[in-house]
């Protein structure tokens, strides 16, 4: 009995006073929650095509302002093209016009 009684009283002096202490495992916590929401984002949205070195993606992007990118990985290597009106006038030939009716659908008129 003798033997455990001086047991417990040397762990006790080896209790950790830092109040700082707790803040480092709220730190890995957080890069736990960060990489997690990383993983769920790039499923949600389909975007494991992108690590892949076989697979072929064109992305077509548009800003606020109404400007468009046009992003295309082909094996590992990625191009980011910024379409503006001017770059695209005088390039390729009018094929035909859609028009967007009141229920929300698109038709595509050919020009002949």
């Amino acid at each position: 009995m003798k033997y455990l009684t001086k047991r417990k009283k040397f762990l006790l002096h080896l209790e950790d006073d830092d109040p700082l202490s707790g803040v480092a495992n709220l730190f890995d916590l957080g890069l736990v929650f960060i990489v997690g929401l990383l993983l769920t984002l790039f499923t949600a949205y389909h975007l494991s095509d992108l690590f892949s070195e076989k697979s072929e993606v064109t992305i077509l992007k548009k800003n606020k302002t109404g400007q468009l990118e046009i992003i295309s990985k082909k094996g590992r290597r990625i191009k980011a093209i910024r379409i503006t009106k001017e770059k695209a006038k005088g390039f390729g030939e009018r094929l035909g016009t859609a028009y967007r009716l009141q229920d929300g659908t698109v038709v595509y008129v050919p020009e002949e």
